[in-house]
């Protein structure tokens, strides 16, 4: 059975850091890229960072770049978001998502950045 599991969310002020990770479960997971994607209320879920299989190449959207970094580590089956300088917009529930032969997602985590 396929498990992503976030976790590492929370209330932070704005300037702070937080560090999401997801692990997964039940599926090769060197093989899948994986992504960072988050949905603030009202409106509609974004691609936040992805990765490639093997880590050798990452994409950041706009709004979150040279704040966010992701990575993994296949040895420990976790692809993790670092998250700096945050801002309240970046409120939203944090999801990752495996993508490859078959598309999982986990259930999401929230960050709120509020003073």
């Amino acid at each position: 059975q396929v498990h992503l599991v976030e976790s590492g969310g929370g209330l932070v002020q704005p300037g702070g850091s937080l560090r999401l990770s997801c692990a997964a479960s039940g599926f090769t997971f060197s093989y899948y890229a994986m992504r960072w994607y988050r949905q603030a209320p009202g409106k509609e879920r974004e691609l936040v960072a992805a990765i490639t299989s093997a880590g050798g190449s990452t994409n950041y959207a706009d709004s979150v770049k040279g704040r966010f970094t992701i990575s993994r580590d296949n040895a420990k089956n976790t692809v993790y978001l670092q998250m700096m300088s945050l801002k309240p917009e970046d409120t939203a529930v944090y999801y990752c998502n495996a993508r490859g032969l078959e598309d999982y997602w986990g259930q999401g985590t929230q960050v709120t950045v509020s003073s």
